[in-house]
C-alpha cells in the first residue's frame, strides 16, 4: 500500500479515450499495485489496489461485466 503522504509524489494519468475533459478516472501505479481518483476530485479519495486486484478489474472491464447498459 502507498502512504497518504506518498500520494502527491504519484504520477496521475488519464486514459487517451477520456477525450481530455475531467469527466474520467486517473490512475497512478505504485511498487505494488495501483490508485485510481475521480479526475474532477483528486483530492478525494484515493482507491488503492494491489496488483492482483488491478488485474481483476482490468479483465472484468474487459470482459464487460462492469458494463451499466
Amino acid at each position: 500500500m502507498v502512504a497518504d503522504t506518498d500520494l502527491a509524489g504519484l504520477h496521475w494519468r488519464k486514459s487517451s479515450y477520456s477525450g481530455g475533459g475531467n469527466d474520467c478516472v486517473e490512475i497512478a501505479f505504485t511498487n505494488d499495485g495501483a490508485a485510481v481518483r475521480d479526475s474532477k476530485n483528486p483530492d478525494g479519495g484515493v482507491l488503492r489496489l494491489s496488483g492482483r486486484e488491478w488485474d481483476a478489474l482490468l479483465a472484468a472491464a474487459r470482459a464487460g461485466a462492469l458494463d451499466l447498459r
